[in-house]
């Protein structure tokens, strides 16, 4: 299996750490967020990686350089000219993501202590994700007789996105039912199947712009391809993208060590 690293954003709610280095190089228990996410990837056993880059590029390409790129093999996807976000910055490292295998995607702002070989390929996508507070949710059928696994778990199917707070959904026409549809936050972590990539060319086609988001296309593509949640237990979890975040993710980290 391969990695991509999602290390092109702006990191503007961390300012001023941001001014002068990419959010994938801000510090979190004195190791660079990016170091933190590769030596990871390593414990699943992957050995090649693909990371983006945009801000401050040519920051995370020197870190990488001094460090051996920590023993991996990884190649750089280069947004210096335009930021793509998490849909088309995956459609231009393409080229770099060859073979059939699914690609573990892992946005760099994301610090966990999971064992990334507890994700398991199922459909044509696997989200991991949470119960945590957030009202932009997305929504996953229980109902679906096909829902379970070989081993009797759950295996919640993608149908759609909801915004708890205004009641908006996603895609046009979905409707929301708490009786048989439960939400989870995404966790930005997810295994992505190239059998997808067809319908990813088609998104981007259709919404006009080669820089949008993955998710949304998740959601589009949830009513023709398989697209799953998986939601593990006992692992610890921080999105370091604001202050007081990262200010809990660096306590967690100096207090277990």
């Amino acid at each position: 299996m391969k990695a991509m690293i999602y290390a092109a954003g702006l990191g503007t709610r961390l300012r001023p750490l941001t001014d002068d280095r990419p959010k994938a190089l801000i510090e979190v228990g004195g190791k660079p967020m990016l170091q933190h996410v590769i030596e990871n990837i390593k414990k699943a056993g992957i050995t090649r990686a693909v990371v983006n880059v945009h801000h401050f590029a040519g920051k995370v390409i020197d870190f990488l350089d001094r460090n051996g790129n920590f023993g991996i093999d990884i190649a750089i996807s280069d947004e210096s000219d335009r930021l793509l976000d998490t849909g088309g910055g995956l459609l231009k490292a393409r080229p770099l993501l060859d073979g059939d295998e699914p690609i573990l995607l892992h946005n760099a702002d994301i610090l966990t202590d999971l064992d990334l070989r507890l994700m398991k390929m199922r459909g044509d996508a696997t989200l991991l994700v949470g119960s945590r507070g957030s009202s932009r949710r997305l929504v996953f059928d229980h109902n679906d007789g096909n829902n379970v696994s070989a081993d009797g778990s759950d295996m919640m199917q993608l149908c759609g996105w909801i915004d708890t707070a205004s009641g908006a959904t996603r895609p046009d026409g979905f409707i929301y039912d708490p009786s048989r549809h439960t939400t989870r936050s995404f966790n930005g972590i997810h295994l992505f199947s190239p059998a997808l990539f067809p319908a990813l060319e088609d998104y981007s086609r259709s919404a006009g712009s080669d820089a949008f988001s993955i998710t949304p296309f998740y959601v589009a593509a949830s009513g023709t391809h398989s697209i799953y949640a998986t939601e593990p237990d006992g692992y610890s979890w921080f999105d370091i993208g604001r202050p007081e975040t990262l200010a809990a993710a660096d306590r967690h980290l100096r207090d277990r060590n």
